[in-house]
């Protein structure tokens, strides 16, 4: 119905008081709101979240949050790492990082020290060496691409915030490709570099991509793709969407280029265009350009199709959260969660060099219930792998299997500086696992 719910989020201890935003619940279209809100303060004794339709409590109305419960910035840490896991709902497993992990028994930092400038960071220029030792983080650019640790370091630097991280000591490649190719039984064997995407023939560590990771923390903060408002913006019903397949992005991959070709042949079945040009800029004038679209206007198409940029294409997971059938590309590439999803049950596969697209875009209009069930049952893998707490999760056990398994203590090394925690003078943080000085008391 049109008539909204109420909200009302106050501190437990009426002798406390913070600043909380609190947007309009968004409607996921299938009987489920998600109701987000953003603390600037902290509370000593717990929350109360009341929600209202018209003037009846719904759902488990009033839930309370048992404190203290802090506001993102607040650095405040849980010494005992069950504890934290048991409270955020860890899964036991994450079966990638098994996987991943399987190549390195033991790992040896001596080694890597003396390997990995040398052969990743002259040829490739996006390696970032951290250290974290005490709950600090220190760190060191090798390579003049690392911009994106920015990304990296504000995850490792909000994790640290919430739990008291392992000593450990390892490489983190910010560049596109995964960069460790060599095999187990290979002399040297490989080493484990942590990337943001992995692939079949790589044996890289693969942790969330930056985008997901950035879009978690960015929550009401500026970001407005985020992996919960576009839970919020799946466009219209299901019958009502329009009954055609949808890509919109850049010229990074060849296949990209062969889809608007396909569109133009077949407009009543794909309607694809490029959005810029980089490295196919000759095309420009055969194939033409179109407008970028706003991303929540996808959803407006029954059919989206999901094709490799220069690795995997890391609007995969936006997709999935909509409410459109996902067509993906076969691909050596893939991220974290792909793992866990399976062709004709969470997407539609379609071949590397797309020649059966049109055949399951047909396929997909002319079984119109089974498309939408796939579409369906994607969306809520998707929900369940890229909540919010799972991403910490896996953070944090990739920190705390690769803590285990190295050789030596982590050390500062030469040339790393300290990456320091935020300075929040917004919000009010008092951590109480913290002692008080002698001057506040």
């Amino acid at each position: 119905g049109k008539a909204q719910f109420k909200v009302a989020i106050k501190a437990l201890s009426p002798k406390e008081v913070t600043r909380i935003y609190t947007p309009r619940p968004l409607d996921r279209n299938d009987g489920t709101f998600l109701m987000r809100y953003r603390m600037y303060g902290s509370v000593r004794k717990g929350l109360k979240i009341e929600i209202f339709y018209g003037d009846q409590h719904v759902a488990q109305s009033p839930y309370i949050l048992k404190g203290p419960v802090y506001h993102e910035y607040c650095d405040c840490p849980e010494e005992d790492p069950v504890i934290w896991q048991n409270i955020m709902s860890c899964p036991s497993q994450e079966p990638q990082i098994t996987k991943d992990f399987i190549s390195f028994p033991t790992i040896d930092l001596q080694r890597m020290l003396k390997e990995i400038p040398t052969k990743f960071s002259q040829t490739r220029g996006a390696i970032v060496h951290y250290t974290v030792l005490n709950n600090h983080i220190y760190r060191r650019s090798l390579g003049k691409y690392t911009d994106f640790k920015m990304f990296s370091d504000e995850m490792f630097l909000s994790l640290a915030r919430k739990v008291h991280l392992p000593d450990v000591e390892f490489y983190l490649n910010v560049g596109d490709w995964p960069v460790e190719y060599r095999k187990a039984n290979d002399t040297p064997g490989p080493i484990p570099v942590i990337s943001w995407c992995g692939s079949v023939d790589s044996r890289d560590i693969v942790l969330p991509t930056y985008d997901v990771t950035h879009s978690t923390l960015e929550t009401l903060r500026g970001v407005t793709n985020d992996l919960l408002s576009i839970q919020g913006n799946t466009g219209p019903f299901w019958e009502n969407k329009t009954e055609r397949a949808l890509f919109r992005g850049r010229d990074s991959r060849e296949e990209r280029l062969h889809l608007v070709k396909l569109s133009k042949e077949n407009p009543e079945l794909l309607d694809a265009g490029i959005t810029g040009y980089f490295f196919f800029r000759d095309k420009e004038k055969e194939l033409g350009k179109v407008q970028l679209m706003g991303f929540f206007d996808f959803f407006k198409y029954k059919y989206q199709v999901n094709v490799d940029g220069t690795v995997a294409a890391y609007r995969f997971p936006y997709l999935l959260l909509g409410d459109s059938l996902v067509l993906k590309q076969d691909s050596q590439y893939y991220e974290h969660f792909y793992i866990g999803l399976k062709p004709w049950k969470h997407y539609v596969p379609v071949k590397r060099n797309l020649q059966d697209l049109l055949e399951k875009i047909r396929w997909a209009k002319e079984n119109d219930e089974e498309a939408r069930k796939i579409a369906k049952e994607g969306q809520l893998m998707a929900r369940e792998l890229l909540q919010p707490h799972r991403l910490y999760c896996y953070y944090y056990k990739v920190l705390q299997k690769y803590a285990k398994r190295q050789a030596s203590k982590p050390e500062i090394r030469d040339g790393m500086e300290l990456v320091p925690q935020p300075d929040d003078r917004d919000s009010v943080c008092s951590c109480h696992r913290k002692k008080p000085l002698r001057e506040d008391l």
